[in-house]
């Protein structure tokens, strides 16, 4: 019998928006409280660049929806701004805001942004301040630590957790539980994520040459899929293109005789066998479009909305005239 047709009485159910800076550990925080990995991870910032559910279902308890954000941040680039309205777009959805700290730094001055962003976005909604990494803190230094990361939202919950470790993630989810409504699951138990594969093996190539690649070029990076071909019950054929701005940065990217462009074909290759469980042949080519960060229609291409352009080719044009 499916959950659908056998809801528990009490049964809870609802979206939880995980919001914080860039590289605080919100992706993940997501995958370990999944089992799996869903979303790409990187130590280097804005790792993640569009929402993407992550589906929690405790059976006898209720579903957590959890909503991967992009990390807030003071932009200097459309790109920079689209994912600061993907962000914010995520706490008007949101049943539960979970405020998401790197206890390892010092409070950052986009940390406050993000405090600012959570006050005007998800006004009467339940907060959760987390403070992530504490595995990296030492115990003389938490509560230091601690004091000024609440100060940064008083008003929210805190709790003190290590994504990497595990240390306090069985009860965040049981007080994250304790503030989502009564309801219905909104997904089948057996899913975990709202992306497709393709989507998600776009993310993990641009994770692999985030992992390889250094200064400014993974961030002038996007991944577009051109093919996604099963081949069997066991096996699939994915092209993707590396876009980049720059010829310098298609010739980082590739590499001395090609050795760069194998290197995160490799990993990203097994990155996507093991999110898939079956056999990939992947084909990946490297091109360049000049300034696509700042460019409107290249960004609708990835996937943003159209609404949030509206009018910006037009007085970038005027501006140069």
């Amino acid at each position: 019998m499916s959950l659908y047709e056998r809801i528990p009485e009490g049964f809870k159910a609802g979206f939880v928006a995980v919001a914080g800076r860039p590289n605080v550990g919100k992706s993940t925080l997501i995958n370990a409280l999944l089992g799996q990995k869903i979303a790409a991870v990187s130590p280097k910032p804005q790792t993640t660049r569009k929402r993407q559910l992550g589906i929690l279902t405790l059976p006898e308890r209720g579903q957590i929806v959890f909503i991967d954000t992009p990390g807030i941040h003071y932009p200097l680039h459309e790109l920079g701004r689209a994912l600061n309205l993907e962000a914010r777009e995520a706490l008007d959805d949101a049943d539960v805001v979970l405020f998401l700290v790197d206890g390892s730094q010092l409070p950052h001055q986009e940390d406050r942004l993000v405090a600012q962003n959570i006050r005007l976005g998800a006004k009467d909604k339940p907060v959760l301040l987390a403070m992530n990494k504490v595995d990296k803190v030492s115990e003389e230094d938490r509560p230091a630590r601690e004091a000024l990361y609440r100060s940064l939202y008083p008003e929210a919950e805190f709790l003190a957790i290590s994504a990497l470790t595990g240390e306090n993630l069985d009860t965040l989810v049981d007080k994250i539980l304790e503030r989502l409504p009564e309801s219905p699951p909104y997904y089948d138990e057996d899913q975990i994520t709202d992306l497709y594969e393709r989507e998600i093996a776009a993310d993990l190539i641009r994770e692999a040459a985030l992992h390889f690649l250094h200064d400014e070029v993974p961030h002038a990076i996007a991944v577009r899929i051109d093919e996604y071909k099963e081949r069997g019950d066991d096996a699939a054929y994915i092209a993707a293109t590396l876009f980049v701005e720059r010829d310098s940065q298609k010739a980082i990217v590739i590499g001395k005789g090609g050795a760069m462009i194998k290197k995160i074909g490799t990993l990203a290759r097994q990155s996507i066998e093991a999110m898939s469980g079956r056999k990939v042949y992947l084909d990946l080519r490297v091109k360049v479009h000049k300034n696509w960060r700042n460019d409107p229609a290249m960004l609708m291409r990835f996937g943003f909305p159209a609404q949030w352009f509206k009018g910006k080719r037009g007085r970038r044009r005027r501006r140069r005239r």
